[in-house]
């Protein structure tokens, strides 16, 4: 069997490229709406404190509902013309949103853009146009592709408001999506679709058993309190800006110091969570760190302290960003990553709509000061859940690609084969795709061994992903 190379072919590259800005782009203008939504609602018709928090977080509902399905849709009709469909609505919600005038028409066009859900049909056409070899590059593409949409729609959001107001925010990701679709069908190549991608697409047959997890609901429950308690805040902080004497003008440059300190600190504490192995350690100080954050910037009114306070949240929040689906992929069984993946970000989407109404509806029921005082509640409550986790031990997921010589045993051989070698964990064969899904522990694992297993030269490593 020839060796797999790691260097990224040509058309592996447009389409990490082009796929990983069509994402970007599409999380950016889920974002831009965040930092300025609750400095211009007064401008709307009807609008409540409850209703703004709705219009923050009703992309998530729609998000949650639709990404299995249309996931699903894309293994029966083709990748690109479910992302397609998928970017014409979030370019319709976006249509609806920059003409409303009253918060009804927010809330209808925030839907309508979350229902778009296509984040699982663009993955799984990334791993359809890329090889095992390079995945983990082309997953850790997009993976900053979000993070940087994030940061940069924090600063852009105020900028645009600035200047057309919210409709222009609105206006400007309507043009985002239609950038995206002559993306999608002009510099992402062609792939054919592949049986299965189990290290990225979800499977039916695996949701029950995956679900069932005990050692996953702590990351599930992770990302939903996380995400809520970012839309919960939203209601929030834009407006304590402004009371702490920070004009309009200024908001995009107060965040873009926030995140940018943030981001250099952040850093240093992923190494030590991964290099170290103190990601127990890692999460469980990102948690506090965030309950200690909402607490401070619900008792502070100076600017010098909610900006520290912010800068303590985001320090945290982009930490548990990168290490939740690091934990989550080790944790996760072997084959069974994209399954485990596709709960989670359900829960993230889930977890962003009930933040909105949650702190929509506390602001209007008791102030401001109430919804971050609520939210350092829920984050004690999640620092004591996840105090009982055990630290997630350092395994790897990797995909050996089968000699062909293999495909005729059984399933059961196979199986028995890979788990005698030493650093073999977990073990999932699938002969009629020629692969096996493995979970490893590389301080022990037997390479030699592996190697001689799948007809390999000695040497010769398995495709990692």
């Amino acid at each position: 069997m020839p060796k797999v190379s790691g260097l990224l072919l040509a058309s592996e590259r447009r389409a990490i490229a082009g796929l990983a800005g069509l994402y970007a782009s599409r999380m950016l203008g889920l974002f831009m709406v965040l930092p300025v939504l609750a400095l211009y609602a007064d401008e709307l018709s009807g609008s409540t404190p409850l209703l703004i928090g709705l219009a923050l977080g009703g992309y998530g509902l729609t998000q949650a509902v639709l990404q299995i399905p249309f996931g699903l849709l894309s293994d029966r009709v083709g990748r690109k013309p479910v992302i397609a469909f998928g970017l014409c609505l979030f370019m319709l919600g976006s249509l609806v949103a920059a003409q409303a005038d009253s918060i009804f028409g927010i809330i209808l066009g925030r839907c309508l853009q979350g229902s778009g859900a296509v984040a699982a049909a663009i993955m799984a056409l990334l791993a359809d146009q890329t090889r095992e070899a390079v995945r983990t590059v082309a997953m850790a593409t997009i993976g900053l592709s979000i993070g940087v949409a994030f940061g940069v729609a924090m600063v852009l959001g105020p900028l645009v408001s600035m200047h057309a107001g919210l409709s222009g925010v609105f206006w400007l990701t309507a043009g985002l999506a239609l950038i995206g679709l002559v993306v999608l069908w002009k510099l992402v190549p062609s792939a054919p679709r592949r049986v299965q991608h189990r290290d990225v697409g979800l499977d039916r047959r695996q949701l029950a058993s995956v679900f069932r997890r005990r050692d996953l609901w702590r990351l599930d429950a992770s990302i939903f309190l996380l995400h809520l308690l970012l839309m919960a805040i939203f209601v929030a902080v834009p407006l304590r800006l402004v009371d702490a004497g920070v004009e309009v003008s200024r908001h995009g440059g107060v965040y873009l110091s926030v995140m940018a300190v943030a981001f250099v600190i952040m850093v240093p504490l992923v190494i030590v969570a991964e290099k170290r192995r103190r990601m127990k350690l890692m999460c469980l100080s990102a948690v506090a760190a965030i309950t200690l954050s909402l607490l401070g910037l619900g008792l502070v009114g100076g600017l010098n302290g909610l900006l520290a306070w912010l800068m303590v949240f985001f320090t945290a929040f982009n930490l548990l960003e990168a290490t939740l689906p690091s934990m989550l992929s080790k944790l996760a069984p072997a084959g069974a990553k994209g399954t485990a993946m596709g709960i989670y970000s359900t829960g993230q989407f889930l977890g962003a709509f009930l933040g909105g109404v949650l702190g929509g509806w506390i602001s209007q029921e008791w102030g401001l000061d109430a919804v971050l005082f609520s939210c350092a509640l829920l984050g004690l409550g999640w620092f004591f859940v996840m105090t009982g986790m055990s630290p997630p031990r350092h395994l790897s997921s990797e995909i050996v690609v089968l000699d062909k010589r293999y495909q005729d045993d059984s399933l059961s051989v196979l199986t028995d084969r890979f788990s005698r070698i030493a650093g073999v964990e977990d073990v999932m064969v699938v002969p009629s795709e020629c692969l096996a899904y493995l979970k490893v522990d590389h301080e022990y694992l037997d390479q030699q061994a592996l190697a001689e297993l799948i007809g390999l030269a000695k040497g010769e490593d398995a495709c990692r992903v």
